[in-house]
């Protein structure tokens, strides 16, 4: 099981000094030199709560897999309603198991945007459920929190949905500490639109957790393209703008709290390759941010490939089954 320990050691050496042969002041001409200490730098001040910092510094221990009602039975896959523990909470989720002894390689899945309302279980990425685990992969979509049968977490959008990452990330290691047919050593990411957003967040929160990712349609890596589209210029959710303002600031006010609620801020930190599918129609979610992403990346030195998919809208139509043969090409590549 991979785990990311990171640790900063501070050593201060007090060093004596002495006079090379100059007179002292009379009152110390008996008095031997005195080695003064370098005084101790000032500790950084911990980084803002609702940031990606923060999330960084966490322990995550995602544990207590459940499998609960049956689903669906196929000739390729059993599927089940679970839940398992994300910090406090408990995440709701769609596990499918392929059929065989196994292990199997797994992947989790992270949905697109879908009003908590109205939002069932599992919805959101049915057909990439289906599609990987008839090919092997065990997939587990997480609900995310506030979502399904998922606890609630009244702070959830105005602190930008950052505990979706939390969620995911717990989703990974829940997997690996239970006892079910997943090979530990070969867990992939799999998210659309806002779950790409996700998807970002949790390479740049938790380098080494998994071993590729894969991202369809996906959102902005820049908190601010997002919050301007979808909350600040939308008349209907104006009170949570407002309220996000309140706590956070602007973007244009508090530009580093908005740096540092972005994965492109922190893209040199991913070490896993990055498979990103775009249709050049997508009025949702505009392929140019998509662009701005596969260029950061690329600087950052992250292995990332960019399939575009010309006329192919934001859900992805006609050329879906293209995107999936490449998306398990590349997972069964890098998950080998």
């Amino acid at each position: 099981m991979r785990k990311l320990v990171g640790g900063l050691l501070l050593v201060l050496l007090a060093s004596g000094c002495t006079d090379d042969g100059a007179q002292p002041p009379a009152e110390s001409a008996t008095e031997s030199p005195t080695a003064t200490a370098s005084p101790s730098p000032s500790p950084s001040p911990p980084p803002n709560p609702v940031s990606l910092p923060a999330l960084m510094q966490r322990e995550y221990d995602g544990r207590g897999l459940t499998l609960r009602r049956e689903l669906v039975s196929t000739d390729a896959y059993r599927q089940h309603n679970v839940i398992y523990r994300s910090g406090k909470l408990r995440i709701s989720g769609v596990l499918n198991v392929p059929r065989g002894k196994g292990p199997h390689p797994a992947v989790v899945l992270a949905h697109g945007y879908i009003d908590p309302d109205i939002y069932v279980n599992g919805q959101g990425m049915r057909r990439e459920l289906d599609w990987l685990a008839r090919r092997g992969f065990v997939t587990l979509h997480v609900d995310y929190r506030n979502h399904a049968g998922s606890d609630n977490d009244p702070r959830a959008d105005a602190n930008l949905r950052l505990g979706y990452t939390e969620d995911v990330i717990n989703a990974v290691h829940a997997l690996r500490s239970w006892d079910g047919p997943v090979d530990d050593e070969r867990i992939g990411l799999a998210g659309r639109s806002m779950g790409g957003g996700v998807i970002y967040n949790v390479l740049t929160v938790a380098p080494g957790l998994v071993d590729a990712a894969v991202v369809f349609a996906p959102v902005s890596s820049d908190a601010v393209d997002n919050f301007n589209r979808w909350i600040r210029r939308d008349p209907g959710r104006s009170g949570i703008a407002q309220r996000i303002i309140r706590r956070h600031g602007a973007p244009e006010d508090e530009p580093e709290f908005w740096r540092n609620a972005s994965p492109r801020s922190y893209f040199d930190r991913v070490t896993e390759p990055i498979m990103i599918h775009h249709g050049t129609s997508d009025d949702s979610c505009p392929i140019r941010w998509t662009h701005r992403t596969t260029e950061a990346l690329d600087q950052a030195g992250v292995d990332v490939r960019l399939h575009v998919y010309e006329g192919e809208e934001h859900a992805f139509g006609p050329q879906w089954p293209r995107s999936m043969e490449r998306t398990t090409r590349f997972l069964r590549r890098q998950l080998s």
